[in-house]
């Protein structure tokens, strides 16, 4: 019976959804609730007396039927681990505690990106609360790469620094932090990247994807593992009665929206304690305490509650300008400070740099796009696309590359080549679900192809030299090769159910909101709208298409495509001439010139007539 039952759910699972077999984007489509998700759907909606499309969207994101509350309510209190299981925490927490009793000068070494300055800002938040003015350093992308080095080590202690705290880097920066021991300062690494078997010597190397750690908090962004260092270190202080004497303790809670924007923007998976981050920052951001926040949403004109949509795209795009191409130091400044007028600058300052990044984004796009079509017909069986150029901005790279793998569903490694030396390049790469880059990339090193690399499954980076760039390219082509086939072979678009555009109300959007945040791990609800007219379909802004669908009865639905013009989605909506077409998408309710609307977020579109 049991085999049976096995081959039902695997010829169910192999039927494409509406029958499209290949769409615009070159996918079959799925159903998302299969086998025996089936049966764990309708238990759950009984059990806790929800409907029917709610149990089905909890069950197809892999919720048991006892950890529906808990996942309907994400709160802190119900997903806090204890901090001390993670390796190294308590010693993190008792050297800072130390340093704070001691009023020693601490200085802060992060990442040029929205989760190093969140990271950094946290922390210096933190450290101010209790009367430590710490130095907070972030290394020039272009002059100085990703992570600690020697010489900035070496003048942070030259400058006071008794303590370095590195965030969101330091796992795999050896050689710089020994130098700091060797110049008689404390280290301590909070960090969540993927780590070697030996770890850099320092006071605490907190990082939840160390080898040795078993604390199963792998999915943390570096916010997100920094925010328990606090927990802890309040946590120690308070033993040692530093709050006995009319000390306030800090209140943690309200640094919840920084925590919440790193974990957006650094795409980590939005399940167990990230959801709970990321719930409960929202609410945070809403009342705007963070003058830096606060700025950077009156620059941007968002004027609507933030959900994780406006962190991932409006708001951590502008953090990261500042890091891409402009000063790295601008987004944890803007962060950490309290002073309204400073960060009002700051934010316009970033929102302009985000203007520029995009131009430039989108020139380098162009060039890649050609240059990564003429590369897979010459070797369309590649497991990676390898790019490189001299005029390209060693700050965009990853953009890039994320628009790359976007589009060709193929790892991408896209290298800026040092146009004075001629010799090295910095590149960013970008990978496939399935498919482990930042392994990769340390097994290059490894190997010595590589000056220095590191990263995670999804993203890494890497410094390589002309003379190696060759043997890199094969090298993680037969490395990815094995993982990169099977991800291809899986590759499809979840459908969660179908919808007719009558069918989006208001009730629906708040009812499958309770499942939320959406995002990276938890994917928003994707419905298909079978055979629904595409009407109006224009391009607006840079790169969208806007649309309504218009059923047989004659309801319509708004709906847009984002950056599809150009792209065989895009060509698709505006080319339908009226005619039906199948349309898969996420709804969603916006903001639009004062007035609310609910509309599709396409991602998808299928001609009824082409398939099977």
């Amino acid at each position: 019976m049991v085999a049976a039952r096995r081959r039902r759910d695997e010829a169910a699972a192999a039927t494409p959804f509406l029958g499209v077999a290949a769409s615009a984007r070159g996918l079959a489509w799925r159903e998302r609730l299969a086998g025996e998700a089936q049966l764990r759907a309708g238990a759950i909606s009984q059990r806790h007396g929800l409907p029917e499309l709610l149990g089905r969207v909890l069950a197809a994101r892999g919720v048991s039927v006892d950890d529906v509350p808990v996942v309907l309510n994400p709160t802190l209190k119900a997903l806090m681990p204890d901090p001390s299981s993670v390796r190294d925490m308590d010693a993190a927490a008792a050297r800072l505690a130390d340093a704070i009793e001691k009023r020693q000068s601490v200085a802060i070494f992060g990442d040029y990106d929205v989760d190093g300055a969140a990271s950094a800002a946290l922390l210096s938040r933190f450290l101010a609360h209790h009367g430590v003015s710490a130095r907070i350093y972030i290394p020039d992308r272009l002059f100085e790469g990703y992570g600690p080095n020697p010489a900035a080590i070496e003048a942070l202690v030259k400058d006071g620094a008794q303590l370095i705290v590195t965030v969101d880097c330091g796992t795999t920066s050896a050689e710089p932090l020994a130098r700091a021991g060797e110049l008689g300062c404390d280290v301590i690494v909070i960090d969540h990247h993927q780590a070697d078997e030996v770890l850099p010597r320092a006071c605490a190397v907190v990082n939840p994807n160390r080898q040795d750690d078993v604390s199963g908090l792998g999915h943390l962004c570096a916010a997100g593992v920094a925010f328990l260092v606090l927990v802890a270190t309040t946590r120690e202080l308070r033993r040692r009665g530093f709050y006995a004497e009319g000390r306030t303790e800090p209140d943690l809670m309200a640094e919840l929206d920084l925590v919440a924007l790193a974990t957006v923007a650094d795409v980590v998976p939005l399940t167990g304690l990230n959801r709970a981050y990321v719930t409960q920052g929202l609410q945070v951001m809403r009342w705007r305490r963070n003058k830096g926040v606060k700025a950077l949403i009156d620059a941007a004109g968002l004027n609507e509650p933030p959900t994780p949509y406006h962190l991932g795209f409006i708001l951590g795009p502008r953090i990261n300008a500042g890091g891409r191409i402009g000063d790295a130091a601008l987004g944890s400044r803007l962060l950490a400070g309290e002073d309204e007028v400073e960060a009002a600058r700051i934010a316009v300052l970033l929102d302009r740099l985000n203007k520029e990044r995009r131009a430039l984004e989108k020139q380098m796009l162009e060039e890649a796009l050609a240059e990564a079509e003429a590369r897979l017909s010459a070797r369309p069986d590649a497991a990676l696309l390898m790019l490189g150029s001299h005029s390209w901005h060693k700050g965009v790279v990853g953009l890039v590359a994320s628009r790359l793998t976007e589009r060709f569903r193929l790892p991408s490694c896209v290298i800026a080549w040092n146009e004075e030396t001629g010799g090295d390049g910095t590149g960013s790469l970008r990978s496939v679900s399935g498919a482990d880059i930042g392994s990769a990339v340390r097994a290059a090193v490894a190997a010595g192809h590589l000056v220095k690399g590191g990263g995670h499954a999804m993203a890494a980076g890497l410094t390589v030299t002309r003379a190696n760039v060759a043997a890199l390219e094969e090298f993680l082509n037969a490395q990815l090769a094995a993982s990169v086939g099977q991800a291809r072979e899986r590759a499809a678009l979840d459908i969660d159910g179908a919808l007719t555009p009558a069918g989006v109300t208001d009730e629906l959007i708040d009812l499958i909101a309770r499942v939320g945040p959406y995002g990276q791990g938890n994917p928003a609800p994707r419905f298909a709208f079978p055979a629904t007219q595409v009407k109006f379909a224009k391009v607006v802004g840079e790169s969208h298409v806007r649309c309504v669908l218009q059923s047989a009865d004659g309801a319509k639905l708004e709906g847009i495509a984002f950056r599809a013009a150009g792209e065989p989605l895009g060509d698709m909506l505006l080319g339908s001439g009226g005619l039906p077409l199948h349309v898969a998408g996420s709804v969603k309710r916006s903001a639009f010139n004062g007035r609310e609307r609910l509309e599709v977020h396409i991602e998808d579109a299928a001609d009824p007539h082409r398939q099977g």
